[in-house]
């Protein structure tokens, strides 16, 4: 595939995660009553401004929107990166059907490590961001993303599948 398209796609790839996640905690916080910006709010605050209690926003205050707009990028930079990585290990399946096994292993196991990963630097926060959520946000995502590769290539499914014999 040429080096253009993999490139176009892996930035597609990230822009629907990157969306997805952020959609499912506007809703999430809607839901909770805390307005649309609350954990982006609290996860800008927690990288940027070093909050270390959370509590401290059960009250009423006030969105830095410095803190939401940094975590945005900072969210949106790591979700760009995966879809590249993603679209390039979809592209080694494409060419070597046979790694296509490993190659979804790999991917399945970075969705394991991402969510354990924003699991684990969000501890401190879990009463107010809890693990269903993380787990549920990323697999909209995954969910998403995936449904456009598979758009995009409908022989993945195979190819990822496939056993060398």
């Amino acid at each position: 595939m040429p080096a253009g398209r993999t490139l176009r796609q892996g930035l597609v790839v990230g822009l629907i995660a990157y969306a997805a996640v952020a959609v499912f905690y506007a809703a999430f916080d809607l839901l909770a009553a805390r307005g649309s910006l609350y954990t982006v709010d609290l996860l800008g605050k927690a990288v940027f401004r070093g909050l270390r209690d959370p509590s401290v926003l059960q009250y009423p205050i006030r969105p830095d929107l410095g803190a939401v707009f940094l975590y945005n990028g900072l969210h949106l930079l790591l979700a760009l990166a995966i879809g590249l990585v993603v679209t390039r290990l979809v592209d080694q399946a494409d060419r070597h059907p046979s790694q296509g096994p490993l190659i979804l292993l790999v991917i399945v196991a970075g969705f394991v490590v991402t969510v354990y990963a924003a699991g684990a630097l969000t501890d401190p926060m879990r009463p107010l961001l809890p693990w269903w959520s993380i787990v549920a946000a990323n697999a909209l995502a995954t969910l998403l993303a995936g449904l456009y590769l598979l758009r995009k290539r409908p022989g993945l499914p195979a190819k990822l599948l496939h056993f060398a014999g």
